[in-house]
């Protein structure tokens, strides 16, 4: 990589995002490659667990193309997990994404994220306040947060323990007067109770893109629509279809146990899930495992 891709923006430029001048530790200055967020168009910042579960999966690609879609520009650190798919689903949408990295500009970690870091500069850009060449290091990356959360106007949390880092970047957002939102999930289910925890601690809810969109004030409550283009799609389905369906969720369930659970055996209930697949409705996870899969 030619040191020309690379730019230094010291904190006294013009340049320098206003969302960084004022909040508690700027950093003095901070290593560009690709461009910086467009200030004029709102910013979500998606964090979430390293190892999500196929119900985080889901929800982190539908809030970010939703999200995509109405312009708004994604913001993560481009880790594994929640981060990784939902600038992933905004890049694939056509929209902006922006990785917050917690070691050199020309340094990809982790090495899996080769193409997303390629994808991500062709409508977004890459940003570190380590120097090019620096390694990633386990203190870099708590540091690192606070710039994740103040280039947002939203941080949104889509699964999370109750101990993990995602609590380190919530921190920094409420010192810095940031919204924070949080995605649902099971009770008893460990990683959802950090934003279960969340909720009840006065964050936002977020059951779907339209509570991010209005409190951004780019949708009014008359305008919601995803939820109703879901039950369209899913009201032209056949009347076993629909039974199906029902029994689905996105955690993984067996054949034999949808069988159970339908009443159906095995050589009514397959064709019907692989034309559930063929809709876009369901899919494979893992052999002989099914998840409803998350559309707009």
């Amino acid at each position: 990589m030619c040191d020309k891709d690379i730019r230094y923006i010291c904190a006294l430029e013009p340049e320098f995002p206003e969302k960084l001048r004022n909040i508690p530790d700027p950093p003095e200055g901070i290593y560009v490659r690709g461009r910086l967020p467009d200030p004029s168009k709102s910013v979500v910042s998606i964090i979430g667990s390293r190892n999500n579960s196929e119900y985080g999966r889901g929800m982190a690609v539908y809030f970010a193309k939703a999200l995509s879609e109405h312009g708004v520009q994604i913001v993560s650190g481009m880790a594994r997990g929640i981060d990784g798919l939902s600038q992933n689903a905004a890049v694939k949408a056509g929209g902006a994404s922006f990785g917050v990295l917690g070691c050199g500009i020309d340094e990809v970690y982790p090495k899996e994220n080769r193409q997303l870091y390629e994808s991500i500069l062709e409508k977004g850009g890459l940003i570190s306040e380590y120097p090019p060449g620096t390694p990633p290091k386990s203190f870099f990356f708590p540091q690192r947060n606070r710039i994740i959360s103040a280039l947002s106007d939203i941080l949104l949390v889509i699964e999370a323990k109750q101990q993990s880092g995602t609590a380190i970047t919530v921190r920094f957002a409420l010192e810095q007067g940031r919204d924070v939102f949080a995605v649902p999930g099971r009770v008893t289910d460990p990683l959802s109770c950090g934003c279960n925890r969340l909720i009840a601690d006065g964050a936002g809810i977020a059951t779907c893109p339209e509570d991010i969109l209005e409190a951004l004030g780019l949708i009014k409550t008359e305008n919601r629509k995803y939820k109703k283009i879901n039950l369209q799609k899913f009201s032209n389905l056949s009347e076993a279809q629909l039974k199906i369906i029902k029994h689905l969720d996105y955690d993984p369930i067996s054949v034999n146990e949808l069988a159970s659970k339908t009443g159906y055996g095995l050589s009514d209930l397959m064709p019907e899930l692989l034309k559930l697949e063929l809709y876009g409705c369901v899919e494979k996870a893992g052999q002989g495992f099914y998840i409803l899969k998350m559309n707009i």
